[in-house]
C-alpha cells in the first residue's frame, strides 16, 4: 500500500478569513498567529523555522536576515498585490518563491480611489462634523463649498490594472483622462478609456484631480513631492492609495497648509501606520487606515489566493499569480 504524502507545514502570520483558514487546514498543518498584531521578528523567525510555506501580510518584513535563518522556507506568500516588505531579490537568489494577490482586488480598490476622490472633493468628511457638532441649523448658499468632479480633468499616475480601472469610472463622470506610465497603454486601450499618454509636467499642471497608482520603486519613491505639487493647479487634489513613500508627507503638508493645492485623499502613507503630525489637523485632507481593499468579499479573494498560492508551490504546482517565475523554472 502506497504511503500518504506529509501534508506541508506552513505559518500564518496573522488571522484570516475563516473560509481561508478551513481551506488551508484541509491540505496543510497550519500554524497560525491568531494576535492583533504582527508577530515580533524573533517569534517570527522562530515559528517559520522548520516550515516550507509562509502566508504574510505587509505588516511582516521578509528579509534576506530572516530568509537565512529559515533555510527550509520554499515559498512567501503575501496577501497583498505589493510587496516592497518581501525582499524579491534575495528569494530569487535563495530558490523562495514568492507570489502576491494582483487582480482580486482591482475593481474594490478603484471604487474606494473615487471614494477618496469624491470626499476630498465635496469635503464630505468636514460637512459630516458639520452636523455632527450642531452648526448645520439653516441652509445656506456658501457653507462647505467644494469642487466638481464631472467634466474636470483626471490625471492617473501609473496605468496598471487599478489605474486604468479608475479611468474607467471617470467615463461616467464626462471627464478628460491623461496618464503617465513607463508602458503606454496600446491605442486601443487609450480609445476605450478615451484617455491620452501624457508627461509628468503636463499631467500635474493640467489636471484637477491627481491619482497615485504606482508600484513604488526607487524611480517613484516621493514622486510626489514639494517640486512637483507645486506644478499643480491650486484647484487641485491629489489622491493617493498606492504606496505610501510615494508622497512626500512633509511637503504634502506645506502644500495643503499653505493652498499650493486645495486638497488630499490619502489610503496609505509614508512610514506607515505614522502619519505625519501635520496632515492630522488639516481639514483639507482625507485620511483612510489602508481600506481600499477592505471589502468582504475582496478581503476573502485575497487571503483564498494567497493560500492557494502556498498550498501550490508546496504541492509541486505553479502558483496562480507569482511574482519572481524565475524560480520555478529552475525545479
Amino acid at each position: 500500500m502506497a504511503e500518504t504524502a506529509p501534508r506541508p507545514a506552513i505559518l500564518i502570520s496573522r488571522v484570516l478569513p475563516e473560509e481561508s483558514l478551513r481551506l488551508a487546514r484541509s491540505r496543510a498543518d497550519v500554524d497560525l498567529h491568531s494576535g492583533d498584531r504582527p508577530l515580533p521578528r524573533e517569534e517570527l523567525v522562530a515559528r517559520l523555522r522548520g516550515r516550507p510555506g509562509l502566508v504574510c501580510l505587509i505588516t511582516d518584513t521578509i528579509d534576506e536576515p530572516l530568509l537565512a535563518a529559515c533555510p527550509d522556507l520554499r515559498v512567501v506568500s503575501n496577501v497583498a498585490v505589493g510587496f516592497n516588505n518581501i525582499d524579491v531579490a534575495a528569494a530569487t537568489r535563495r530558490g523562495v518563491v514568492v507570489t502576491n494577490t494582483p487582480d482580486v482586488l482591482t475593481e474594490t480598490t478603484a471604487d474606494f480611489t473615487w471614494t477618496l476622490l469624491m470626499a476630498t472633493a465635496r469635503r464630505l468628511i468636514e460637512a459630516d462634523r458639520y452636523v455632527r457638532e450642531g452648526k448645520f441649523t439653516q441652509w445656506e448658499l456658501m457653507v462647505l463649498l467644494g469642487g466638481d468632479v464631472h467634466g474636470k480633468t483626471l490625471g492617473v499616475l501609473g496605468f496598471g490594472r487599478i489605474g486604468r480601472a479608475v479611468a474607467r469610472r471617470a467615463l461616467g463622470f464626462n471627464m478628460r483622462v491623461l496618464y503617465h506610465d513607463a508602458s503606454p497603454a496600446v491605442g486601443a486601450v487609450e480609445q476605450e478609456l478615451r484617455a491620452s499618454a501624457a508627461d509628468l509636467e503636463t499631467l500635474l499642471r493640467e489636471s484637477d484631480f491627481v491619482t497615485v497608482h504606482t508600484p513604488l520603486l526607487p524611480e517613484t519613491h516621493h514622486l510626489i513631492n514639494a517640486r512637483t505639487l507645486t506644478l499643480m493647479k491650486k484647484t487641485a487634489y491629489l489622491i493617493n492609495a498606492s504606496r505610501g513613500p510615494v508622497v512626500e508627507e512633509a511637503a504634502l503638508a506645506q502644500a495643503l497648509k499653505e493652498g499650493w493645492i486645495a486638497g488630499a485623499g490619502l489610503d496609505v502613507y509614508e512610514h506607515e501606520p505614522k502619519v505625519h503630525p501635520e496632515l492630522l489637523g488639516l481639514p483639507n485632507v482625507v485620511l483612510a487606515p489602508h481600506i481600499a481593499s477592505a471589502s468582504h468579499d475582496t478581503r476573502i479573494q485575497m487571503a483564498n489566493l494567497a493560500v492557494e498560492n502556498c498550498l501550490a508551490v508546496l504541492e509541486g504546482r505553479t502558483p496562480p499569480t507569482p511574482v519572481n517565475p524565475e524560480v520555478l523554472t529552475r525545479r
